[in-house]
């Protein structure tokens, strides 16, 4: 009896404990917030001019019977109110709709190139970080010396070089060189290839747009830690912490990282949140398969099915992302308390 009560005890903390309660708050937040997202991005869709299906109505070839008919299938022949209510239903079913072009399912495809952007942005975000985090640790510990001034001459020259400009750059590479693939994501053998050769073919399709993201993003990342780490290590218990004579390398690597690294997971929150619309630029210089070039398209068709899929993905994402921050934060330091990030 004694036991059951105590698993018991333990049953109901674990459930009513902050960090339970902090994510069921965030969850319900979450729902609103999608909720609202979904409410304003429909009917900006839906109040400008025109359809998806407007060019094939000033299409004297195609039947008006036709147009009518399809119109009717997407919902298009209800008004605004309705068609948004059906497409909640038909989200919350699962069901992402089709696409108005040849009517093909929507999910399928979201998940496809949402696949492809999320692989090459994470691969992006793990190259920065782990050049950016050292550099910063190393320009703070070495500050004012040359190295440092050379780390920080480079940051200002990359976070200031257009995106663009170095995707062409690199692209010029590519083609004078045979380096690397000009674009695209795989070869044109690529179905022939064996599992292991079709992992290097994509690694190697993926090296370039990897650069490109890697060296526009790195800059301000490392400024940051640079910039949290002085902070810290200027702050009283440091100094104390060297007075006892404690190792450099402990007092650095230990006491103030641990406290200089705050700011950095906050920034992980947002930049995962922005995997998947953060690489647009890249993905059309490099011809990538991704997400964004598949959403402006379906933007400028009026394609309101996938335009919502992409949007109402990348919201959740966005959610996702500053909840894993804010619960990577609290792990970190176990000072925070929750209730002051609401």
């Amino acid at each position: 009896m004694a036991t059951a009560n105590q698993e018991n005890r333990s049953l109901r903390r674990l459930i009513v404990n902050d960090t339970t309660g902090f994510i069921i708050k965030r969850l319900g937040q979450a729902v609103i917030v999608i909720l609202g997202v979904s409410i304003l991005s429909f009917f900006a869709i839906t109040k400008s001019p025109g359809n998806c299906f407007s060019e094939l109505r000033n299409n004297p070839s195609t039947p008006k019977a036709t147009i009518e008919q399809l119109e009717k299938q997407m919902n298009y022949d209800k008004p605004e109110a309705i068609q948004y209510l059906l497409w909640l239903q038909n989200t919350l079913g699962g069901n992402l709709g089709v696409r108005c072009q040849g009517l093909a399912p929507v999910t399928p495809l979201i998940v496809e190139r949402a696949g492809n952007t999320l692989l090459m942005s994470l691969g992006s975000l793990i190259t920065t970080w782990l050049i950016a985090i050292p550099l910063g640790i190393y320009s703070a510990v070495k500050q004012n010396t040359t190295s440092d001034r050379i780390v920080q001459v480079i940051s200002y020259a990359t976070q200031g070089f257009p995106s663009f400009v170095l995707a062409i750059l690199l692209l010029m590479v590519a083609q004078n060189t045979g380096w690397f693939p000009v674009g695209g994501m795989t070869s044109i053998d690529f179905r022939d290839l064996s599992l292991l050769d079709k992992i290097f073919d994509i690694s190697h399709h993926m090296i370039l747009p990897i650069l490109t993201l890697t060296l526009v993003s790195f800059a301000g990342l490392q400024r940051i830690m640079r910039g949290s780490l002085l902070d810290v290590l200027r702050q009283d218990y440091i100094k104390t912490a060297r007075a006892k004579g404690l190792p450099e390398n402990q007092v650095i690597y230990i006491h103030a990282l641990r406290n200089a690294i705050n700011p950095l997971i906050t920034l992980l929150g947002f930049e995962f949140g922005g995997l998947l619309g953060g690489a647009f630029i890249t993905e059309f210089f490099f011809s990538w398969p991704g997400l964004g070039k598949l959403l402006l398209d379906a933007t400028r068709e009026k394609d309101t099915n996938l335009v919502m899929a992409g949007l109402m993905l990348g919201t959740l994402m966005l959610v996702v992302g500053n909840l894993i921050g804010d619960l990577l934060l609290k792990a970190v330091d176990p000072r925070i308390k929750l209730d002051d990030m609401e």
